[in-house]
């Protein structure tokens, strides 16, 4: 992630927009990651990114790379994806478990399938393969990318500004918390002894 924020920092949104764009399709982006770190950047009274544009670029990119991942699925299908797909992360074990929940949900693997990492880069191809219409396929793809996008980016700028109150919370109770494991694990151990004690021979 630290060497992905010069990149955001340099290019702003576009940036946004490319990484999203390559994490959808099979390169290894931290995407949850990055969209909640872009999100605490639109909080603030002089924050760097504003969270409309994220919210428009973190769509438009995870849908261009749905797009493609699609289209590369309808063109190449299943074959070259077992065959090839592992240059793109895309193992035989991984499609195999991806086109079992494709087989059972349906286009709704796609929908659900952006919050299990290692299931959302699949889905996408497998769709195309499947030969789902264009249309449905955008609806549910866009629905649960809008859901996606918004759901990480609000939790960053909630986390952004909230970010003194939650310190000043960790550095109060943070001693409070720190004596109270002590406490319990010295009673926890006091307890084992005693327990030991009792079962040894001859007490």
């Amino acid at each position: 992630m630290d060497l992905l924020l010069p990149f955001i920092d340099q290019y702003g949104y576009i940036a946004l927009f490319v990484l999203l764009c390559l994490g959808i399709v099979g390169v290894p982006v931290p995407d949850e990651i990055l969209m909640t770190t872009v999100g605490s950047l639109t909080a603030g009274n002089e924050p760097i990114l504003s969270y409309g544009p994220c919210l428009l670029a973190s769509f438009a990119g995870t849908m261009t790379g749905m797009m493609t991942s699609y289209m590369l699925g309808l063109k190449v299908g299943k074959p070259f994806l077992y065959r090839f797909g592992r240059w793109f992360k895309l193992t035989p074990g991984r499609l195999a478990v991806a086109e079992g929940w494709f087989q059972r949900y349906g286009l709704w693997a796609v929908a659900f399938g952006y919050y299990i990492p290692g299931i959302r880069h699949f889905t996408c191809y497998l769709a195309g393969a499947s030969n789902v219409k264009l249309w449905k396929y955008v609806l549910v793809a866009g629905s649960g990318a809008f859901v996606w996008c918004l759901t990480f980016l609000t939790l960053g700028h909630v986390i952004g500004i909230n970010a003194p109150a939650i310190l000043e919370a960790i550095h109060r109770y943070l001693s409070i918390c720190v004596a109270a494991v002590v406490i319990v694990a010295a009673a926890g151990g006091y307890v084992y002894w005693r327990f030991r004690k009792r079962t040894e021979p001859g007490s």
